[in-house]
């Protein structure tokens, strides 16, 4: 299971037995809060096995605030920047969980890439190396925008996995992966930073929902 459905199963039990124990005190029935719980545990269970954690996620979405909304456009934002300067096509991007359903994407959502250049086209290995740099630097950008506007980054886990995964699937030992890592954010750090005023103008853009189109002129009419 997920993290979250299991936290939230966690949490399920932790009000069954404090109100197992203020029942008596409040006049509760342990049949209601017991029946609640056993509920919410098997919304939970169904959700992570049939649905892969979609309900919790969208409920999580739904309380979000305005300043985690802020941080989720900053750090997409941050992937998509990076991705024009790297020349790798960007084919739609999603900053909500609902979003993020109505376009067949999983989780939250986020930048949509074509990775094409890497599952068809033949490709020597300089190329292959060339090509993975880019993606690693474009999966780390999330987390080196967060860091620049907040000094801190709270998402980006995702991305850290989908490097090591195609660093793992490229063949390269497991020790090099956490140099990769800072590598890539330093190199995404260096270019959101060369390109202030384009990324701050895409922020406003994604912001508005602008289509994907209309974010690249956005982008190079700010370089």
């Amino acid at each position: 299971m997920q993290q979250t459905a299991l936290n939230i199963i966690a949490i399920g039990v932790f009000t069954m037995t404090l109100s197992c124990l203020l029942g008596p005190i409040l006049n509760i029935s342990p049949t209601i809060p017991a029946m609640a719980t056993l509920g919410i545990m098997g919304l939970a269970t169904v959700d992570t096995l049939s649905w892969n954690n979609r309900g919790v996620t969208l409920l999580l979405d739904v309380f979000s605030t305005p300043q985690q909304r802020q941080r989720v456009i900053h750090h997409e934002a941050g992937h998509f920047l990076t991705a024009y300067f790297l020349g790798i096509p960007v084919t739609g991007y999603s900053l909500t969980a609902w979003e993020a359903l109505k376009q067949g994407q999983p989780g939250r959502g986020g930048v949509a890439f074509n990775t094409q250049e890497l599952t068809t086209k033949p490709i020597n290995f300089e190329e292959m190396r060339l090509t993975l740099d880019r993606f690693c630097t474009v999966w780390m950008a999330g987390i080196a925008a967060e860091k620049l506007v907040y000094g801190n980054a709270e998402g980006g886990q995702e991305d850290c996995e989908q490097l090591r995964l195609a660093l793992s699937l490229a063949g390269l030992p497991e020790i090099g992966y956490a140099q990769k890592q800072r590598w890539a954010q330093i190199q995404a750090t260096s270019i959101i930073e060369r390109h202030q005023n384009a990324y701050q103008a895409l922020v406003t853009a994604m912001e508005q929902r602008a289509s994907v189109v209309e974010c690249c002129q956005i982008i190079q009419d700010n370089c």
